[in-house]
C-alpha cells in the first residue's frame, strides 16, 4: 500500500493526485498536438470541478496558470493566454508562519497575553482599570479550566503583573468572585475541551452460578 507521506507534495492540493498523474503523462507525450490537446483537456476537468464563476471570458486563465504551476513549467504546450515564469511563482501557496515565540504561561494562551500586553499600552484611568478588571476575572476563569481546582487570587494578580511586565496592577477596590461563580460559565467548556474526568465505570461482578443447580 502506498501511504501519502510517501509520495510527492503536491503544490496545489486542491485538485487532487490524479490531476497530477495525468500531468505527468502529458509532460510524457512527444507529439506536440496531442499534447495541446491533453493539457486543454486537463484544464477542462480542473475548472469543472472548481466553483468559481465561468462567466468571464478569461476564466480558465486561473487554471492554466496553476497546470504551470503544478508542471514545474516542464509541460511544453501553447497556451491561449501569456503567462510568465513569474507570475506563477507569486502564486504558489506560502507556508504558514507560526508563531514561535514561548508562553510564559500556557493555560492562558497566546491571544490572552497579547491582550494584557496590549491593554499595558494603554494610559493610565478609569478605561485601562476597567480592561484590567475584565482581564483578572478572564484569568482566573481560564485558570480553573485548566487547573479543575481552586486558585490564589494573589496568584492571578501577580501574573498579571508578570506578563505586562510590572505596568498592569489591579485597582485597590477590585476583588475576584467566588470560586463556583467562575465555574457556572465554564462547565460546558470543560466537556467541550475534554478536561473532565471521566467516570470509572464499575464492572458488574459475574455471579458464579456453577453447583447451584
Amino acid at each position: 500500500m502506498e501511504y501519502n507521506t510517501e509520495r510527492p507534495k503536491l503544490k496545489i492540493s486542491d485538485y487532487g493526485r490524479n490531476i497530477y498523474k495525468l500531468i505527468d503523462y502529458a509532460k510524457r507525450e512527444e507529439d506536440r498536438d496531442k499534447r495541446n490537446r491533453m493539457a486543454s483537456a486537463i484544464v477542462d476537468i480542473m475548472a469543472s470541478n472548481s466553483t468559481e464563476s465561468k462567466t468571464s471570458e478569461d476564466y480558465k486563465r486561473k487554471f492554466w496558470v496553476h497546470l504551470m504551476i503544478m508542471s514545474n513549467w516542464e509541460l511544453d504546450v501553447d497556451m491561449p493566454y501569456e503567462i510568465t515564469h513569474e507570475e506563477t511563482e507569486d502564486l504558489v501557496p506560502k507556508p504558514l508562519a507560526y508563531n514561535q515565540g514561548k508562553i510564559r504561561y500556557r493555560h492562558y494562551g497566546t491571544i490572552m497575553e497579547s491582550m494584557i500586553k496590549k491593554v499595558a499600552e494603554y494610559p493610565e484611568g478609569e478605561e485601562r482599570d476597567e480592561l484590567v478588571r475584565e482581564l483578572a476575572h478572564a484569568m482566573k476563569r481560564d485558570y480553573l479550566l485548566w487547573n479543575h481546582d481552586t486558585v490564589e487570587d494573589d496568584l492571578i494578580t501577580l501574573q498579571l503583573e508578570g506578563i505586562s511586565g510590572g505596568r498592569l496592577k489591579v485597582p485597590d477596590d477590585f476583588h475576584y468572585l467566588a470560586f463556583s461563580d467562575y465555574l457556572v460559565g465554564t462547565e460546558d467548556e470543560r466537556r467541550a475541551n475534554g478536561t473532565r474526568k471521566k467516570k470509572k465505570k464499575k464492572k458488574k461482578k459475574k455471579t458464579n452460578t456453577d453447583g447451584m443447580f
